[in-house]
């Protein structure tokens, strides 16, 4: 309901964006005329036009999306003219100009310049005022179609997006209620508001220069995930915990709670965070039959949103195994829901392969369409939810870590269910290579995406070039500034070695160095080498290479290629490709 009154009120200050003062003169000269032939058809029309017109934005979206590079491009452009548009009034007038003569040409065939007024003039008016209305939407109505764009259509979106055009029709009825006196205030108010109008003017300019820049991004890469990480967990339990009542919220710890009455049954203080949503939409189940939440109630069930090349679920795993094997025979189903985040990870059979590399026995939902991630309204990887005997979620994490309190949790939940479980000492897997746990006090370098729709800190001299082939350089980047050598076709998701010899550089700041790695499409084996501050690593080295940097991309995951064995200090990372084709996705530290 709250999303709704936003949305409403939403639609309703579109009055007030500068855009529509060129179009009002048209909506006034319907002003005075009987109410169910002209000013409700009209408002009919236009309502119906915007809704029509969003609603294909919002279709429209996932494909702006994957244009990603070409619409944020288009993006600045439109940002400068309207910034330029905010400083001239000469500039704006030209730039409104085919608006004006479009609603003219309507307003004159729809009859309204005969001075009469019908249902059919009416309604087309509506529909013309829809159709330049659209273009003057706020903030509000942009997150609705971002929404709508990342998540899929749904019924919510379509209540918001009527919600928006009935706040916009409401404030053109009081616009006609009030005739063209509240025109003629609008234009005096004009001239009070040009000094405001050329600041703002100059505030877009400067904001279109930094991002066209790339400084936004640059700026934004500097900050060190690892000091914020708590901050950030508090944050999204807030947003993320919906009780539906029964005691206040607390989180489980990992001290032993005892009943006070060992006669009464046991009651976690786990507060209901509501009902877990179905599992149904996996494309297809590892490990297991299709499971339901109709086999699964009176189990207390551990769901755990991962995705086999992030290296935060990579470390996960261990644990995550091992709450499967100590807890399974006290009542505990554990459930990995493989959602992928690069498209190399949809494929079943890489998935396959990487449960089997990981050892992994549980249950394993392939849920490439993002379906069961969407119902439990979930955004990260790796997420835990457990959910209890009466198919309620109870607790949640985000991210890894915690490990003691999401045990805690799971033990708490399976005495409430009536398992003998008892408090006991957290596991401690041994954990080993690239699954070791993260030394987050010397970890200065974050995840580093090498597509370029999330690229940032490219220190190449050639600039990022997008969906072509180019020759790029690079010699000595700053702290967490990366670049390609030779050359490279840049896609939205991956950067792709077109002739055998290139390389890429970084320097990091991390004990640990991971590179997601593909072979071309003809799955061929493709050699590297990696060096050190321009040596061989040594001692230095990662699992997935030799103590002289030697390697071989033999399928598409996490290469794990630097563990600083010494001192954690900040050291330039070279990697050069013996063979063409490989695909590099996306840096991560640890």
């Amino acid at each position: 309901m709250t999303l709704l009154i936003i949305a409403y009120l939403g639609g309703a200050l579109t009055i007030l964006s500068p855009c529509i003062l060129p179009i009002l003169p048209f909506v006034f000269a319907r002003a005075g005329q009987p109410f169910v032939r002209s000013t409700m058809p009209m408002l009919t029309g236009m309502a119906a036009t915007f809704a029509l017109v969003a609603t294909l934005a919002a279709v429209g979206g996932s494909w702006a999306i994957r244009a990603n590079e070409y619409g944020r491009l288009a993006a600045i452009v439109m940002l400068g003219l309207f910034g330029v548009s905010l400083l001239s009034p000469r500039f704006a007038t030209t730039l409104a100009r085919p608006v004006v003569e479009l609603g003219n040409n309507l307003l004159n065939a729809s009859g309204g310049g005969r001075g009469t007024a019908t249902v059919k003039s009416a309604l087309l008016l509506g529909v013309a005022t829809g159709l330049l209305w659209a273009p003057c939407a706020g903030p509000i109505l942009g997150l609705v179609l971002t929404g709508a764009a990342l998540q899929g259509a749904n019924l919510q979106t379509t209540f918001l997006l009527a919600a928006y055009a009935a706040g916009a029709a409401s404030s053109l009825a009081v616009a006609l209620l009030v005739g063209g006196r509240i025109f003629a205030a609008m234009k005096r108010s004009l001239g009070l508001g040009d000094r405001i109008r050329q600041v703002l003017g100059a505030a877009v300019l400067a904001g279109v220069a930094v991002i066209a820049l790339g400084l936004d991004t640059t700026l934004l890469s500097r900050l060190s995930y690892a000091s914020t990480a708590s901050l950030e967990q508090a944050v999204l339990d807030r947003l993320h915990a919906k009780p539906l009542g029964g005691p206040s919220p607390e989180v489980a710890s990992n001290e032993v709670m005892t009943p006070a009455d060992e006669k009464q049954p046991f009651r976690s203080e786990l507060p209901v965070e509501g009902y877990a949503p179905s599992l149904d939409g996996a494309v297809e189940w590892l490990n297991s039959k299709p499971l339901t939440t109709e086999q699964l109630r009176g189990k207390v069930v551990l769901v755990d949103f991962w995705t086999y090349s992030c290296i935060n679920c990579i470390r996960t795993i261990p644990y995550v195994k091992a709450w499967a094997e100590k807890y399974a025979d006290q009542g505990l189903v554990v459930i990995g829901v493989h959602a992928p985040e690069f498209a190399f990870e949809k494929k079943v059979d890489n998935v396959r392969n990487a449960v089997g590399d990981f050892q992994i026995g549980y249950p394993v939902a392939i849920d490439n369409d993002y379906k069961i991630w969407r119902a439990f309204e979930n955004s990260y990887w790796p997420a835990a939810y457990l959910i209890d005997a009466e198919g309620q979620i109870r607790y949640h994490h985000f991210g890894e870590g915690n490990y003691g309190r999401t045990e805690k949790a799971i033990q708490d939940l399976l005495r409430e269910a009536g398992s003998q479980t008892t408090a006991s000492t957290p596991v401690v897997p041994d954990a080993k290579g690239i699954e070791a746990g993260p030394d987050l006090s010397n970890i200065r370098s974050g995840e580093t995406y090498l597509g370029y729709e999330q690229a940032a800190n490219f220190a190449s001299p050639e600039g990022l070039q997008a969906d072509t082939p180019h020759t790029y350089s690079i010699t000595e980047p700053g702290l967490n500034g990366w670049g390609l050598a030779g050359t490279w076709t840049v896609g939205k998701d991956q950067a792709m070695l077109d002739q055998a010899g290139g390389g890429i550089t970084y320097r990091f700041s991390a004990r640990d160095l991971h590179l997601v790695l593909g072979p071309g499409a003809d799955g061929k084996a493709i050699r590297f080498q990696v060096k050190i501050d321009g040596k061989a690593p040594g001692p230095d080295h990662g699992s997935d290479i030799d103590a002289d940097g030697n390697g071989t991309v033999t399928a598409t995951r996490l290469y794990q290629l630097v563990r600083q064995s010494g001192t954690v200090t900040a050291r330039n990372f070279e990697i050069r490709f013996l063979d063409s084709g490989v695909q590099a996705y996306a840096f991560t530290f640890g």
